[in-house]
């Protein structure tokens, strides 16, 4: 299963580890840093990524609820059939902006480090599929 990170550019780190976890158990995991680079049409490489993704991870921080990509990352999957019970909101940092839509759905909270986390998130996706 293809999975589509939305993250807030500071959380860059943590998101490829988590990435890099769920990549190791047989996940499919595209995220912005790792299929960019200078010069590409962002906004249509975002978009296929989308389109081609059938389940969403998204790190909730002050920085990713303000964020417009984000924003618009979490629009499509609301939107997308693909996405139908594959939404998955993870906590990294404490924030009282949360989009109320995203508030209706399961939160898991971050591990003690990526690797406790990764395995919290496979769960999750396991039981979507």
């Amino acid at each position: 299963m293809r999975i589509f990170f939305s993250y807030a550019a500071l959380d860059r780190d943590f998101a490829k580890d988590i990435a890099s976890q769920l990549s190791e158990e047989g996940y499919d995991v595209s995220y912005p840093d790792q299929d960019l680079s200078a010069g590409d049409n962002w906004s249509l490489k975002i978009g296929e990524a989308l389109r081609d993704s059938k389940a969403m991870v998204v790190l909730l921080t002050p920085e990713s609820v303000e964020s417009e990509w984000v924003r618009r990352e979490i629009e499509y999957a609301l939107g997308s059939k693909n996405y139908k019970g594959r939404l998955i909101t993870v906590l990294v940092r404490p924030t009282e902006n949360i989009p109320w839509i995203l508030r209706k759905f399961p939160m898991i909270r971050v591990g003690r480090n990526s690797v406790e986390t990764s395995k919290r998130i496979a769960e999750a996706l396991r039981h979507a599929e």
